[in-house]
């Protein structure tokens, strides 16, 4: 039944693809008036190995992405959306839930969202995978290491008249995979059986002194611009699913039921004739359930987790190659050593992102804080976007 109803759809996009007309973001199937129904995706296909200095070179290839959308609208200033992941399938969890929402665009230099978006946090975590120079993102942006992923809730984003000031603020409903080597956020739609329950709030404010700046890394344009933002939420757990901590001690050494976060940012980007840079420092004061907990990145109940990154890049633009490089770090006080990861690597435009390929080489070490744990990855990505 899954494996039909899935190919009705696929005939349907195709369908309303080959009748419908090319637009910036999706392709534009129906249009009458304020009605119109939109339709678009994203396929990533990646090759990934990773060779441990202890251990195997193991490799694979995977659809990293795989995620269709539709989006339409009915009524004047009113949109909806939603769109799926088919790229995570595991076990019983064949569709991910990405973004499903409904939102009012009716008010003056602000919008009004409804359902699982992006919470407003990590500059990184808010430029599209589409758009991201290396091929996968680095701590900063990365929900398994303290940045929230998305969420189910309100979310109120806007501006001022010329742009230069942006701002979002969100309040929703957020689960955290208790893990005590990583701080996983994960969005409450995809819950497993054991995830943290809890409520969140926090809201960003960014500035750009030379006119708005997209939450997209490399410079096409050559224009310059620069932008700087800070951010910060808390999020806090409602007890309604503590699965490893009975009469307040941990009952697992791997597992560490998460009571509350707070989180703080602040990022830059700059970008000027082909060249781009960003920056990002995020730092999470986290609490465990079992104040005495020790293991992972946690000792004695709690944790300071820090992440940054910088990189960057140069794009040759008249035969569309963009070199890039980046370096991140990731630090914890239960870690015997700084976590860190070094990249390099290059994209090849053939229709900017829409079509592109990309590679990185990345080199870690001290991996999760353990000192003298290194391994070296390759990744090798080919992106589609329709």
């Amino acid at each position: 039944m899954r494996t039909h109803t899935l190919a009705q759809c696929i005939s349907v996009i195709l369908a309303g693809t080959l009748a419908g007309s090319a637009a910036a973001g999706g392709i534009t199937v129906y249009k009458k008036d304020e009605k119109y129904v939109k339709l678009g995706g994203r396929i990533q296909l990646q090759y990934h190995q990773a060779d441990p200095d202890s251990g195997s070179t193991t490799d694979e290839v995977f659809f990293r992405r795989l995620r269709p959308y539709i989006e339409g609208s009915l009524h004047k200033d009113w949109k909806g959306k939603f769109q799926f992941d088919l790229g995570k399938a595991v076990d019983d969890n064949e569709v991910a839930i990405k973004d499903a929402y409904f939102q009012y665009k009716g008010f003056d230099n602000m919008k009004l969202t409804l359902g699982n978006a992006n919470f407003p946090f990590s500059r990184e975590f808010l430029t599209s995978s589409k758009y991201q120079q290396l091929v996968e993102r680095s701590f900063v942006g990365d929900h398994d290491y303290g940045t929230p992923d998305r969420n189910v809730g309100v979310h109120l984003t806007g501006h001022n008249a010329d742009k230069t000031l942006t701002w979002g603020a969100s309040f929703a409903s957020a689960a955290i995979d208790p893990d005590a080597g990583k701080l996983d956020f994960d969005t409450p739609v995809n819950r497993n059986s054991d995830f943290n329950e809890g409520w969140i709030y926090g809201g960003r404010v960014d500035f750009h002194p030379f006119g708005y700046t997209k939450f997209s890394q490399g410079d096409f344009k050559g224009e310059t611009k620069a932008t700087i933002g800070v951010a910060a939420f808390v999020w806090n757990n409602d007890d309604d699913n503590n699965s490893y901590t009975t009469a307040g001690s941990s009952t697992s050494t791997s597992k560490a039921d998460i009571d509350r976060v707070t989180g703080f940012e602040i990022s830059a980007a700059f970008r000027s004739q082909g060249f781009s840079v960003d920056a990002e420092y995020n730092r999470f004061s986290v609490d465990t359930v079992d104040a005495a907990f020790t293991g992972g990145m946690f000792r004695n109940g709690s944790t300071d987790l820090e992440n940054w990154s910088i990189e960057g890049g140069y794009l040759f633009m008249p035969i569309g190659v963009e070199l890039v490089a980046g370096y991140q770090s990731q630090d914890a006080d239960n870690y015997a050593d700084a976590w860190t990861r070094s990249s390099i690597g290059a994209n090849w435009f053939l229709h900017k992102h829409d079509v592109k390929l990309q590679i990185s080489y990345r080199m870690g070490e001290n991996l999760k804080g353990v000192k003298g744990s290194d391994e070296d990855e390759l990744f090798i990505q080919g992106q589609y976007v329709f």
